[in-house]
């Protein structure tokens, strides 16, 4: 699941939490989600690493977006599929 306010008044930051249902088991856990910000002049955002140790796949932070756009968070699983979200932010004041 993706996180996000559908309106950001400041782009500057934009808060963003990332949680993947997963069992976090050695056989099945998360590795990396990516975050990527389409329309920003340098798209990708952060990438955030994971292993079954962690306990569970969630991330909180701030994020910049220059312009109304889609943000996306692509999880790649230990076993090599990728899960994927999709959200629009729309930006009443650019950050980049």
């Amino acid at each position: 699941k993706l996180h996000l306010p559908q309106i950001a008044e400041n782009g500057a930051t934009v808060p963003l939490k990332i949680t993947v249902d997963s069992p976090m088991t050695e056989a099945d856990h998360v590795k990396v989600v990516h975050v990527v910000a389409e329309g920003n002049p340098s798209p990708a955002v952060a990438s955030f690493h994971f292993t079954a140790r962690s306990g569970k796949a969630e991330v909180s932070t701030r994020i910049r977006l220059g312009k109304t756009q889609n943000v996306r968070a692509i999880a790649i699983m230990s076993n090599g599929t990728a899960w994927h979200a999709k959200e629009e932010v729309k930006v009443t004041v650019g950050g980049c």
